[in-house]
């Protein structure tokens, strides 16, 4: 089996793929356990225990769930909205990905529950609530990492669809094909006031606070909980289609969300945070103008100077450094935490523009780290892991 690429799309999934790479991560975090555990012991912060991890199935949800289970041992509850396989058509990594999880979690004694819904709808936090109700968990950590094209929202039943477009002019872009490497431009429309607003819906705070709510209106938060929700700044070279443009809007709005969430949650010593990541291959990245090509110059240079980080790098680190540190988290003026501050170094944003600038189709190999993008592109969808036998028949269920 073979993946199915059209237009930096990966339209098929590689079960045994998706398992590996699940495990290949799960063994990581067992490999970092004694850090974590001596971070928590040093810094005298409690362990989580039990996590909801909202939007987990891949990416930085699933880091932060495999990582909070095989790291510290916690009891986990994910949700997630998958494609489920047919006999002829993979199902979407995450649907292997959360089986494979759920599989490592039961054999390791630790549990686990997962709901394929719409994490978007009243329907899936009251089958949260019922679950946590009938298991008798209290959540001392909500990790929201949702990231979707569309929301429909449950008190209006309207549908809105987030864009990725600049504000108030159009944009031109570079990108590649991550297949045959070929470099081409893209211009994208601005995003009109109705596109903006709707983006926010999608991607803005909303969903979290509502998630934040409904838990601990049914008693369901630990003291001292803390929720956390991911988010991303960027350098110059992509701020016009993303801090600047229509997912700006939306960034903008989770972070003043998570101040109202921390004033929420204050009678219970609670709090709220936005962890501000790194950038990394993920399906939207692949086909974002000038995102692509930033990413794969930014990894080149990341790696030249020692300092590059997976999804899984960077949650470990997340634990160890921020969360578990001594006293207050660390965050910056705005109240974040900045996981990013790697990327923006002066040194990595020297040569990341300097390999940017450099690219063209010709050098492109050379230019960035092209082999370093496709793989984690490919392995996001179970692809070009070792040991697994690609020739082999496939399964899809």
């Amino acid at each position: 089996m073979t993946p199915m690429i059209r237009g930096n799309i990966c339209l098929n999934a590689h079960p045994a793929g998706c398992e590996a790479m699940v495990d290949s991560w799960i063994a990581r975090a067992i490999a970092s356990r004694p850090a974590a555990l001596a971070a928590a012991k040093d810094s005298g912060k409690p362990i989580p225990k039990t996590v909801l991890v909202i939007g987990c199935s891949t990416g930085y949800g699933l880091a932060s769930r495999i990582t909070a289970a095989f790291s510290f041992g916690a009891g986990t509850v994910g949700v997630s909205l998958e494609r489920e396989p047919s006999d002829k058509k993979s199902g979407t990594p995450g649907w292997y990905d959360n089986r494979a999880f759920d599989a490592a979690s039961a054999k390791a004694g630790l549990f686990s529950a997962t709901l394929d819904a719409d994490a978007f709808a009243d329907g899936t936090r009251a089958r949260v609530v019922d679950l946590a109700k009938e298991r008798g968990l209290r959540f001392d950590q909500v990790i929201y990492s949702l990231a979707s094209p569309v929301r429909v929202d449950p008190a209006t039943g309207v549908m809105h669809r987030s864009v990725l477009k600049p504000i108030g002019e159009s944009f031109t872009g570079r990108t590649f094909d991550v297949v045959s490497g070929e470099m081409g431009e893209v211009t994208i429309q601005p995003a009109t006031d109705e596109e903006v607003a709707a983006t926010v819906k999608v991607m803005g705070g909303e969903d979290w606070e509502l998630w934040v709510k409904a838990l601990s209106e049914a008693g369901l938060l630990a003291p001292g909980c803390v929720t956390l929700a991911y988010s991303y700044i960027g350098p110059e070279h992509t701020s016009k289609i993303y801090r600047a443009g229509a997912i700006g809007r939306a960034k903008e709005h989770l972070e003043r969300t998570a101040g109202a969430l921390s004033a929420y949650l204050a009678p219970i010593g609670g709090s709220a945070m936005v962890a501000v990541n790194k950038a990394v291959v993920t399906r939207a990245s692949a086909v974002i103008p000038v995102v692509a090509l930033y990413v794969a110059a930014l990894f080149k240079a990341m790696k030249e100077l020692g300092l590059h980080e997976d999804c899984l790098d960077q949650i470990a680190r997340l634990y160890r450094d921020r969360l578990l540190a001594r006293g207050p988290v660390p965050v910056d003026a705005e109240g974040r935490i900045r996981m990013d501050d790697w990327e923006m170094r002066d040194d990595v944003q020297e040569r990341t523009a300097r390999y940017f600038t450099e690219a063209t189709e010709a050098s492109l190999a050379r230019a960035v780290d092209l082999a370093g993008f496709k793989h984690d592109f490919l392995e996001a969808h179970g692809f070009d892991m070792p040991g697994v036998d690609y020739a082999a028949d496939v399964a899809f269920r």
